[in-house]
């Protein structure tokens, strides 16, 4: 991808859970950050500065999983209690309950309408529930062991799953059949959609990032990337990058179009859990065993120069070459080698002709001159031929030119900021100076006034 990247930036650092931080998601709107702990715990960050966070109780053991509904109105969480809740984001914190499975509940996910929860446990089964009704639809039983995740497609129409039994599954929802199954080499611990619905990302015990094609069933794209088991992966909104959370202690970002890591983040000091994007992809969390919420701003989607170096292509790339006819008159004539293998070889057929008549010679010396007419012609091609191959060059150039330009650009920004934060400390610097001036003053004509008026003494 031809971009020039900026890196991301550690925005804010969260404390408030006791344990492990084991589950992310990003409100709807963008203003709020909902984190699970194994501390039973779920707590709504209120991300505007001076707001106060939101501490929900309830669940009776680890918080596993959690999201915001579409619409931003509800929180589900799931809970190795068996239950899931679903709480209003606000200051009483209210929720309902219901038990879900058998056996610990493993993610939550709703689908696009919210109408929806799809539900996975390590009593091996998926779950679909109603949201409105709270109540059960139907269940989805193939996974031979543990069932770690599961996620709608952003149309409702598919259910991805995996677990311990190695698979990753889709589903069909209308005819709750299992049409897809995607083998691993370990326990799959994670699966995401990307925006499109074309595309499943899992990761697992084994380290690596899968990400298999929808449309045509196969193995799109594979990281090896960590050191250590992948807990979480998710799509950036714009369906170029992925980021991962890793046992290994690290968030890496994976460009997609170019199929290679561009950052590995070090923030955790025990394993990352957990991460996920904002919907619009400029934010991203991520929570792991130190019992952190880190907030990071994305900031490399922030400009894409593709479109500007397509721009600037169109702009430098020269018209299709003129025809000889066209540019012979306005350039002048190149002597080339050619012309004097020409000459030469009209001399040769001068001199063959001197044996013959009169009539002959002139015959002759007439096809030679057309002869060398033709050569001199095709010279002339060749010479524009070669110069018609210097727009490649010239564009290869240019775009190197525009690269380094835009790189200066951001340059040049930043040492704007960085003289504007300049500016704004001096003139801070120069105003408390002044107040401090004044109150010198102030207090010298106090102290004046003082010495002046008359003692009680005296009067």
């Amino acid at each position: 991808m031809a971009s020039v990247l900026e890196d991301p930036a550690l925005e804010r650092h969260f404390r408030g859970h006791k344990d492990t931080v084991t589950c992310l998601d990003f409100s709807p709107n963008g203003k709020q950050l909902a984190s699970g702990s194994v501390d039973k715990s779920l707590i709504v960050w209120n991300l505007p500065h001076k707001s106060r966070a939101y501490r929900f109780l309830g669940h009776n053991d680890i918080v596993t999983a959690l999201q915001f509904c579409p619409f931003g109105r509800l929180v589900a969480s799931c809970s190795k209690d068996r239950t899931v809740r679903l709480w209003t984001p606000c200051m009483k914190g209210e929720s309902t309950v219901f038990k879900a499975h058998s056996a610990a509940v493993r993610s939550v996910s709703f689908s696009h309408d919210a109408l929806r929860l799809v539900t996975s446990s390590d009593d091996r089964s998926v779950k679909v529930w109603s949201v409105p009704r709270r109540c059960f639809l139907f269940s989805l039983n193939q996974h031979t062991n543990w069932v770690r995740c599961a996620r709608f497609s952003p149309d409702g129409r598919l259910v991805a799953s995996c677990g311990d039994d190695r698979s990753v599954r889709v589903w069909d929802t209308n005819s709750k059949l299992c049409i897809n199954v995607f083998s691993c080499s370990g326990p799959v611990s994670s699966v995401d959609f990307n925006s499109s619905g074309t595309c499943l990302a899992s990761s697992g015990s084994d380290s690596i990032i899968r990400i298999w094609d929808l449309r045509t069933n196969k193995l799109l794209q594979h990281y090896q990337v960590h050191s250590a088991e992948v807990h979480s992966v998710a799509f950036h909104p714009s369906n170029h990058f992925l980021i991962s959370a890793s046992a290994d202690r690290t968030v890496k970002i994976m460009d997609l179009l170019e199929g290679r890591l561009i950052y590995t983040l070090h923030g955790h000091k025990e394993a990352v859990l957990s991460v996920a994007f904002s919907r619009t992809g400029e934010m991203f969390a991520s929570g792991g065993a130190d019992a952190q919420v880190l907030l990071w701003r994305t900031n490399f989607d922030r400009v894409c120069y593709q479109e500007m170096l397509q721009g600037h292509m169109r702009r430098t790339t020269p018209d299709p070459p003129p025809h000889l006819s066209d540019i012979h008159p306005r350039s002048p004539h190149l002597h080339r080698p050619e012309s004097a293998d020409i000459q030469s070889r009209g001399s040769v057929v001068k001199a063959n002709g001197r044996s013959r008549g009169g009539a002959s010679r002139r015959a002759e010396s007439a096809a030679a001159d057309q002869r060398g007419a033709e050569q001199e012609e095709q010279a002339e091609t060749h010479r524009l031929d070669v110069l018609s191959g210097h727009p490649a060059a010239l564009t290869s150039t240019l775009k190197h030119i525009v690269t380094q330009l835009d790189v200066l650009t951001q340059t040049v920004s930043v040492l704007e900021e960085h003289l504007t934060l300049t500016e704004d400390r001096l003139k801070e610097c120069l105003i408390n100076q002044s107040h401090l001036l004044r109150s010198f003053q102030d207090l010298q004509v106090a102290g004046r006034s003082s010495n002046l008026s008359p003692s009680p003494a005296l009067v």
